[in-house]
């Protein structure tokens, strides 16, 4: 009797253990307990794209002066993309990140300018055509050349705050890329810091990763952070982990806290497929909705790191463009 006792005690426990993973996972919504949105100054920025803009069907230009000018954002995440500055090899046009530093200038907007090969957006690494179907030592020496052009164009502007080289440089698992390369990208650092002395900002996946590679080559250090996702095998899943948890990691890793920052924090919809212009209403709501969006901001804030860029402005203002104010309203809010 006592054996079998155990083993059904086993049972529901094991059950009770499973219940528990799947309604963590897929059912709790894992909110703060409390969403007051209290904030320190300067704390909160943005990731900007003109692709993502020019995706959404948005005018880029337009979109970034409301950003800077409506929202009054003073920090930007800047991805400058190898394809758009150098459709052909050895011929660089940097009239639109010109402007975009220019205006941000202007206005007292501090950037981070992202350089490399793999940057922010799907596919993740941006090729221009001409790269395509080359060999590895091919790419990496044109690689070399287009961050040298970019720091060697871009080092004399105040306005730069970090240089934040590739992006998420070690998540194998996500985009259209080549594989990780330790001692590649450490040939693009040592690059950078050869031509300017501002610090480095290395990034890498709040969830998929312990930081201990990305901590070590960087001067800042970017985790992503991204509440609900989605699956092929599970669906969407929302993250139980607590905003203690990113520090853990971080103390962990031996980073400062000062020298801790979120890069990108989820303020947008997860797509399951096709592109972020094609996503409905209804799909949307199941990875964000506004209640989803003051969540999010409010576990940013509560993780505590020095910054946390959010991710999604783009989307933020399709929505006003199209009549749907609530988002662009909330954001207005995160930068005062």
């Amino acid at each position: 009797m006592k054996i079998k006792f155990k083993y059904r005690l086993s049972i529901i426990i094991m059950l009770f253990l499973a219940g528990l993973f799947v309604w963590s996972f897929k059912v709790a919504k894992n909110y703060p307990g409390q969403e007051d949105l209290k904030y320190r100054s300067g704390y909160f920025g943005v990731t900007f794209s003109i692709k993502m803009a020019r995706e959404l069907g948005l005018n880029w230009k337009e979109t970034f002066a409301a950003i800077i000018d409506d929202l009054q954002v003073k920090n930007v995440r800047l991805p400058v993309y190898w394809d758009q500055i150098a459709p052909k090899r050895g011929e660089y046009n940097f009239a639109d990140y010109d402007w975009i530093l220019n205006e941000g200038k202007i206005r007292n907007v501090e950037f981070v300018l992202d350089v490399g090969y793999r940057l922010p957006r799907w596919p993740e690494c941006h090729a221009p055509a001409w790269i395509i179907n080359k060999t590895k030592d091919f790419r990496e020496a044109e690689v070399l050349e287009m961050i040298k052009t970019v720091v060697l164009r871009y080092r004399d502007r105040g306005e730069i705050e970090y240089w934040q080289v590739e992006n998420e440089p070690f998540l194998n698992v996500f985009g259209d890329c080549p594989s990780s390369d330790l001692s590649f990208l450490q040939k693009e650092i040592d690059l950078v810091r050869s031509l300017d002395s501002r610090p480095i900002l290395i990034s890498a996946s709040g969830e998929l990763s312990w930081w201990q590679k990305e901590s070590k080559m960087s001067d800042i250090f970017g985790t992503t952070l991204y509440r609900v996702v989605w699956g092929p095998h599970t669906g969407y899943v929302r993250y139980p982990l607590p905003a203690i948890f990113y520090r853990l990691k971080a103390n962990l890793a031996h980073i400062p806290p000062e020298k801790r920052v979120i890069s990108e924090l989820q303020a947008e919809p997860w797509v399951p497929s096709g592109s972020m212009k094609d996503i409905t209403a209804t799909e949307a709501q199941k990875s964000f909705s506004l209640e989803q969006f003051k969540a999010n901001a409010q576990f940013g804030i509560n993780v505590n790191f020095q910054k946390a860029y959010l991710w999604g402005v783009e989307w933020w203002y399709k929505k006003f463009k199209d009549g749907e104010t609530q988002y662009w309203d909330l954001a207005k809010t995160l930068f005062k």
